[in-house]
């Protein structure tokens, strides 16, 4: 995948909120205990993987705590079971960041990793966050890790009376090799159990926030708190001196 870094738009949020809130040409696969899941084939993308999307209302948690949970990458090391690692790459504006995410996969398939784009947006009606796969020359594929591509990751969130609607929807190409139906099926199982984990992650992140020594840390809220490195555009480019047709994890 060549690098496709962008400073997201209205535009590109409103292309979100259209993908969420319509629904034509996807398939109902999934309606229980409140969670909604969709299916939908994605010709545009030319990828074979199926695109992804859920809405469930959490009636216990405000946007604002979710939209919280999503960022903190502290709290994601307490929820997130399958992550095995992830940290901040840099930034390209208070609005922008690149990172790290890896996770592990049962034997014996390999474990996937992804360096990832990230945008967000909060409105106070709603509070949109919009991720997809780029390249860094400083974090090339590594042995042992295929490294994946999300073609499009996206959230939703608007106040819903003392809790919240939440909107997920997600087109990601793990590679390797994988069967594509088992790749899609997965997917149908895989939503609801993530709803149900973020959910649970919501109700206690308030408790678990006030414990923290600075619980007030919220960069993605308050840019002055930011970190991380500015980066430039111009490093998000595929390492020259790696050779993808060689070995490289992402081929394996």
């Amino acid at each position: 995948m060549e690098t496709c870094i962008k400073i997201a738009e209205d535009r590109d949020f409103e292309i979100l909120k259209e993908l969420i809130d319509f629904h034509e040409g996807w398939s109902l696969d999934y309606n229980k205990e409140n969670i909604k899941v969709w299916s939908k084939s994605d010709d545009e993308s030319k990828s074979s993987c199926k695109m992804l999307k859920m809405h469930t209302v959490f009636p216990d948690v405000t946007a604002a705590i979710l939209f919280d949970v999503l960022h903190d990458p502290e709290y994601r090391k307490v929820w997130d079971t399958h992550m095995q690692e992830s940290f901040d790459i840099g930034y390209l504006n208070p609005n922008n960041d690149i990172g790290y995410y890896s996770i592990k996969c049962p034997p014996p398939l390999k474990n996937r990793d992804f360096i990832l784009q990230r945008s967000w947006l909060d409105i106070g009606t709603e509070m949109l966050i919009l991720n997809h796969s780029v390249e860094h020359k400083d974090f090339p594929p590594k042995k042992g890790f295929v490294r994946a591509t999300s073609l499009l990751t996206g959230f939703v969130i608007r106040p819903e009376g003392s809790g919240c609607f939440f909107g997920y929807i997600s087109q990601t190409d793990p590679h390797g090799k994988i069967p594509l139906w088992v790749v899609n099926k997965c997917t149908q199982i895989f939503g609801p159990k993530l709803v149900k984990t973020i959910h649970t992650a919501a109700q206690g992140y308030v408790q678990w926030k006030e414990k923290q020594v600075n619980p007030c840390y919220k960069p993605w809220i308050y840019p002055e708190q930011m970190t991380a490195p500015r980066i430039s555009i111009s490093d998000c480019v595929p390492d020259k001196s790696v050779d993808k047709t060689k070995g490289s994890p992402r081929h394996k």
